[in-house]
């Protein structure tokens, strides 16, 4: 069983930056690619950014490429979302995400979740 628990979200200026955490409980973390989603009030919940087991491979939704990077420590049970050139359009609640591997996260089949922490951006 794994537990996620983020941190980070908060109100921001647009073109300002955010950083989120997530910090995973269990000794499994590095067994389960990584990942964050956002669901804007009145809309589905989206993929944002994926991360592999080892790190190694990225992705990220076309709408965040070039602006957000996302991260993982294995050694600290951690995952980061660094989000930079902010737009009222990212406002979200942002959810951290556990799975088999990012494309299976992708596709919906998601077998850890966060609480999700509310991002704001002000235009």
């Amino acid at each position: 069983q794994v537990q996620l628990v983020e941190s980070g979200g908060g109100l921001v200026q647009a073109g300002g930056s955010l950083r989120l955490s997530c910090a995973a409980s269990g000794r499994t973390f590095s067994s389960y690619a990584m990942g964050w989603f956002r669901q804007a009030p009145g809309k589905e919940r989206e993929f944002v950014a994926g991360i592999s087991r080892s790190g190694s491979s990225t992705y990220y939704a076309d709408s965040v490429k070039g602006r957000f990077t996302i991260s993982r420590d294995n050694a600290k049970n951690t995952v980061r979302l660094q989000m930079n050139s902010l737009k009222p359009e990212d406002t979200a609640v942002y959810y951290c995400a556990g799975g088999v591997t990012v494309a299976t996260m992708r596709d919906r089949r998601v077998d850890y979740w966060g609480q999700g922490t509310q991002v704001t951006v002000s235009s």
